[in-house]
């Protein structure tokens, strides 16, 4: 066969330049992309501490928010044990009644520091009340329509924030029904204001808001959000709160002005959502967390400015850059210092001290390095501009079996190369010398001198001398005999595997084969016979009739033996573009008699328009068939008609998904982290390899192999991979 022409000489160094290009932008590439993922990490890690102080500051507030409420509950009820109270109620007309309530009510209230504190009757009118001196007096209005009063008056602790229908000033309203002989006769109402709190959050960097029951925001540090609701309001929520004048005149609350996302930064089971607004006329990211406070009916949500996120991994970002530009000056101001350090030794080259302690100095460096150099295990190997080898060290030496004196000065090829790869060796030995080298090595395999192989890695650097000049090429070979050996090893056990896997699936398939082949040879016969009748009695259409069918069964039985010798075979054919259609066309034909033994049914869903897979085809029939053939024997206690196996495939997110699903029992939960497991099985006599095998194969495709049960009985197998590019 006549060898391709050779590659034109002015190519070569071009082809040279343009790999050498592409390294390096694979370098750069692999740089970014180290530095994108610090950067990624160090956001997620911020959005961790933002977390962390969001969580102590909601239990801040929330303990805040808790002793205000808590701090005056016990007022109501101190009040409605006294007998002025209890005289108040029992004679409502009395002038000098109302009076002593009234002076009690206010001294109560006057030394517990609370806003107001009033007597109501059960009709809801304002008996008495600690501000019955002011213009804005309790005492003659009418509560009846508020919830604190009706929860009181059915006998139960009453709680709520609203706006005071008289004074218009918001507060936290806790009431208490007073008691004779176990009889309601009026409430006791204290009212307590939010205002050092709300005072107090003025001053917080971030926003934090305090919405009720309905999302309504009452509280917080950003006034414009004051009274806008969180979600959209129904009308029954907006008949309620102007039914009882929870927030005075206000009948619609416009939603917050907020675009609530999913925060990308944080861990997916971590809580928290990112909040897009506009405080102050600009555009704002925030992370919040929403604490729901149950025994207060509010909700507390406490944000943190998103933008340190951002700068976290704008920081990383820099840093990374940063430091690849430090390494980068550092390597010049390393050529900047040798060269100095040599123009300094010119200059005092008279001094004949300076020149000693030099000598002595650059005696003990080389001692020093060649004593490094001899204890290091990877081979040394510098050679010159015109490829005489001028240093090895020991270690190149035991690997390669020859002596440095055997070595020094030897031009190519090196006694050490192998003799089956010289043509490889001389092409490495001209890109190395030709400056083209690869920075990330190169493999070379070379023979000891006694004989046995020797697998390396060959990584090259220039060689500059004292006065920064080109003088040459300095090699690190690393010995990776035993990582090859080891490689083979494990390949070679994962293909007994697999081929074991084969043959005990065609174990298990045994008598549908030969019932699969007994049907094609007993026809066989059966035609043979009659056209040989046929031959008798001369009817040579009915004989050539006969003879077609003979030639038909014929190929069915070849078709057969081919296919369970395709599927026994120990080497594959390797990476090759399957149609899922064809995939699947194989499988089902060599288990059509196990389908027809079982009593089953296939059913598929797979487009004719489907792209291909990139696999090995025998080894992804080999996964399918597994697949198929679990699903037929978990259906063995199913219901004839129910027998059924659905095989759907469809590309989702860019990725080929292959679905086996059977009707059978499912995976009990107790064992189903040990489905994958290997020499697990559930079968009596099964080797426990099937599956796990499957998982391997599937992964060596750079797939994903998965399960769940499904809805209404049965179990489905998920097989994604690759789709062809």
């Amino acid at each position: 066969m006549p060898s391709a022409p050779p590659e034109p000489a002015a190519a070569q160094p071009a082809h040279r330049a343009w790999w050498v290009s592409g390294v390096w932008a694979a370098v750069a590439v692999l740089a970014l992309a180290l530095i994108a993922a610090a950067g990624q990490w160090a956001a997620r890690r911020e959005a961790s501490f933002q977390l962390d102080s969001i969580h102590r500051a909601i239990e801040v507030h929330a303990l805040g928010l808790r002793g205000a409420a808590a701090k005056y509950s016990y007022l109501p009820f101190t009040a409605a044990q006294h007998p002025d109270v209890l005289a108040a109620l029992a004679q409502p007309h009395d002038p000098l009644a109302q009076q002593r309530a009234n002076r009690y009510i206010e001294e109560v209230n006057r030394q517990a520091g609370s806003d107001a504190l009033y007597l109501i009757d059960l009709q809801g009118m304002t008996l008495a009340a600690s501000n019955w001196q002011t213009a804005q007096s309790f005492v003659g209005q009418s509560y009846a329509n508020r919830p604190y009063f009706l929860d009181a008056r059915a006998g139960r602790n009453g709680q709520f924030y609203g706006v005071g229908q008289t004074t218009g000033e918001p507060g936290l309203f806790i009431s208490t029904p007073v008691q004779q002989g176990g009889v309601v006769r009026g409430v006791v109402t204290v009212k307590v204001s939010l205002r050092q709190i709300q005072e107090t959050w003025a001053f917080v960097r971030d926003p934090i808001l305090l919405a009720d029951a309905r999302g309504i925001v009452f509280l917080g540090s950003v006034p414009s959000w004051l009274y806008q609701a969180q979600r959209t309001l129904g009308d029954e929520d907006l008949a309620w709160v102007q039914r009882h004048q929870q927030y005075g005149a206000r009948h619609s609350f416009a939603q917050l002005p907020w675009q609530r996302n999913v925060a990308p930064d944080l861990a997916p089971d971590a809580e928290g959502y990112r909040v897009r607004t506009s405080l102050a006329g600009q555009p704002r990211e925030f992370l919040a967390v929403d604490e729901a406070l149950p025994d207060l009916g509010w909700t507390l949500t406490v944000m943190s400015d998103y933008s340190a996120v951002t700068r976290a991994r704008e920081r990383s970002w820099m840093l990374g850059l940063l430091c690849a530009g430090l390494l980068l000056l550092g390597g010049l101001y390393w050529r900047l210092r040798e060269r100095r350090f040599a123009e300094q030794r010119d200059a005092r080259r008279d001094l004949e001290v300076r020149v000693r302690e030099r000598t002595l100095e650059l005696d003990q460096a080389h001692a020093f390095r060649k004593a490094m150099e001899d204890s290091l295990l990877v081979g040394m190997r510098a050679r010159d501009l015109e490829g005489h080898i001028i240093y090895v060290n020991p270690a190149l030496c035991e690997m390669t079996g020859y002596r440095a004196d055997e070595l020094l000065g030897r031009l190519p090829p090196y006694p050490y190369w192998h003799p089956d790869d010289v043509e490889q060796h001389w092409q490495n030995n001209e890109a190395t010398m030709s400056g083209q080298a690869a920075m990330s090595g190169f493999e070379s395999r070379i023979r000891h001198r006694d004989g046995h192989e020797v697998f390396t890695m060959v990584y090259t650097a220039r060689l500059i001398d004292a006065h920064g000049q080109h003088s040459g090429w300095m090699s690190s070979v690393v010995d990776i005999t035993a990582q090859k050996r080891a490689e083979l090893r494990q390949r070679q056990n994962d293909e007994q595997l697999q081929h074991a896997q084969r043959l005990a699936s065609l174990g298990e398939m045994a008598s549908t084969l030969a019932h699969e082949l007994n049907q094609p040879l007993a026809a066989l016969s059966n035609f043979a016979s009659a056209a040989k009748a046929f031959a008798e009695q001369g009817r040579s259409d009915l004989l050539v009739s006969s003879l077609d069918e003979t030639m038909a069964q014929a190929q069915r039985t070849a078709e057969i033996v081919r296919r369970i010798r395709g599927f026994v075979r120990q080497r594959t054919a390797g990476a090759e573009d399957c149609v899922v259609a064809t995939l699947v066309a194989n499988v089902l034909a060599l288990l059509q008699g196990e389908i027809r033994a079982q009593q089953a049914r296939t059913v598929l869903r797979i487009s004719a328009t489907l792209p291909a897979v990139r696999g090995d085809r025998v080894l992804l029939e080999q996964v399918l068939l597994n697949l198929v053939l679990n699903s037929l024997q978990a259906m063995q206690a199913t219901p004839v008609e129910r027998r059924v196996v659905e095989i759907d495939a469809a590309v989702v997110n860019g990725r080929m998904h292959i679905c086996v699903a059977d009707r059978g029992p499912g995976i009990d939960a107790a064992i189903a982290e040990q489905v994958f497991a290997p020499f697990f099985t559930t079968k009596e006599g099964g080797l426990g390899l099937g599956l796990n095998i499957c998982r391997t194969i599937v992964e060596s495709h750079r797939g994903r192999l998965d399960f769940a049960d499904r809805v209404d009985g049965g179990t489905v197998f998920t097989l994604e991979l690759e789709v062809a590019g």
